[in-house]
């Protein structure tokens, strides 16, 4: 809001009607930085750098690390994500995650 010209005066009242835009642009920011803050935590286990991690990888990630998924919850998400050998790429993940 500051950015907006409304530091010059911090007493001014701004209608919900500018409000929202403003709160839209900021929203949608900081989607593109939780997806680069998840991409950045796969890259972590891309040994080869190559955008990809194996499936058995990110299941434990999923299954044992921050809020824990069930085998069950992983294995949906993994439908039609991994490659002939088992691995996935994790920013196609990360996106088919975030959109639903």
């Amino acid at each position: 809001v500051k950015k907006c010209g409304y530091a010059n005066n911090p007493d001014a009242r701004i209608s919900f009607e500018v409000f929202i835009p403003i709160l839209q642009t900021i929203s949608k920011n900081r989607d593109h930085a939780t997806f680069d803050d998840f991409v950045e935590g796969l890259k972590m286990f891309d040994k080869d750098q190559n955008g990809f991690i194996t499936s058995a990888e990110l299941r434990h990630i999923l299954t044992s690390l921050g809020d824990r998924l069930s085998d069950e919850d992983v294995d949906q998400l993994f439908q039609g994500m991994e490659d002939s050998q088992g691995n996935i790429n994790y920013e196609e993940f990360i996106k088919m995650v975030m959109n639903g």
